[in-house]
């Protein structure tokens, strides 16, 4: 499905990231593999060490010391809040709406609306068509984009395929209405009947935790999770993404009408460095254009990957430039979608640590 969205752009974006940092080689020992397997693993995948959370950290806690940080510094103001916008799978609770619960705590306006998503791996791309159909309505000038998981908390620390991937983070983004006749042209895809490619089994209301649900067992692969744990299949996330992902890109540049040459970057959801680097020479992009240094340094944080990098490879660059950048997140649902859009002179683009 292709998507246009005109007179919308992003003024402000802030990654919040754990302090706890844990490094590949610190989690070896758990892994039911020999060191010379697991050191290979790190070199093909690109590991490297990933922030986590401690014990009782919440999304709620991420996205509310990230907004008060922007309240501080005098670079958000609690009264043109307009909508919140908050795409998550690890929420505080199943009900009610964690979007509300943070309004609640910030004690921001009640003539507002609060939205939460599920969606992860390109929960990134679907909040911000989320937020800019939001700005089309006369009253909405200024939305809240948070992009917030913590599914450490739902990861075995016995899973070498998942555990030392896995990150934790939140970021804002500030989404308001342009002066400039600029054109936004994305494009989504999904196929639920792919659903279990990458899925939690159990915790929800299909089927409930219970003591059976909690038991550890060992997969093919020497891996020890049980059904209240991420499961993920490795092989086909990576055929998904070579196979799907090259044509949705090259569609969305051909009906922006705009070359690979155009790009300044492509900011690509980060599961591992292998996938991308793969995906890179199958779209035939130089591997300078498409980042992949995020899971090195921070963990595959579901769609927050993708503010991540840009935070992190582009920091201060785009406070002061102007580049035209093609997003796009891959996974879970099965869910691929993409955008092309120029961001330039925002008032901030900050990593901060909690």
């Amino acid at each position: 499905m292709n998507l246009i969205f005109r007179n919308k752009k992003i003024t402000g974006l802030l990654t919040v990231l754990p302090k706890n940092e844990i490094k590949f080689e610190d989690e070896m020992d758990n892994y039911n593999f020999s060191v010379a397997q697991s050191l290979k693993l790190k070199k093909i995948m690109g590991y490297g060490s990933h922030r986590i959370v401690e014990s009782g950290v919440t999304i709620s806690d991420l996205c509310i010391y990230g907004l008060n940080y922007l309240f501080d510094q005098k670079l958000l103001k609690k009264e043109d809040i307009d909508a919140i916008v908050l795409v998550t799978q690890s929420p505080d609770y199943i009900l009610p709406p964690t979007s509300n619960v943070i309004q609640g705590k910030l004690g921001l306006k009640k003539d507002m609306i609060c939205l939460d998503i599920n969606q992860g791996c390109a929960g990134y791309e679907i909040g911000l068509f989320q937020s800019f159909m939001l700005l089309d309505q006369p009253d909405i000038n200024k939305v809240v984009l948070l992009n917030a998981d913590v599914l450490s908390q739902k990861v075995s620390k016995r899973d070498r395929s998942n555990n030392p991937l896995i990150g934790d983070a939140a970021s804002v983004t500030i989404l308001e209405k342009s002066e400039k006749d600029q054109t936004i042209y994305a494009n989504v895809k999904m196929d639920g009947s792919s659903f279990d490619t990458v899925i939690i089994p159990a915790g929800g209301f299909k089927t409930p935790s219970t003591s059976s649900t909690a038991e550890m067992k060992e997969d093919a692969e020497g891996n020890f999770r049980s059904l209240d744990q991420l499961c993920a299949n490795g092989d086909k996330i990576f055929n998904f993404v070579q196979r799907e992902v090259p044509p949705m890109v090259e569609s969305l540049l051909e009906k922006a009408g705009i070359t690979k040459g155009d790009v300044d970057y492509f900011m690509f959801h980060q599961p591992n460095k292998f996938t991308l680097t793969k995906l890179a020479d199958k779209l035939q992009i130089p591997h300078e254009k498409v980042p992949s240094n995020i899971l090195e340094f921070f963990g595959n944080s579901n769609g927050v990957s993708v503010p991540t990098s840009i935070s992190f490879n582009l920091g201060d660059r785009l406070t002061k430039e102007s580049l035209l950048i093609c997003l796009a997140g891959f996974g879970v649902g099965l869910t691929w979608a993409s955008l092309i859009l120029r961001m330039e002179h925002l008032t901030f683009t900050e990593i901060i640590y909690f």
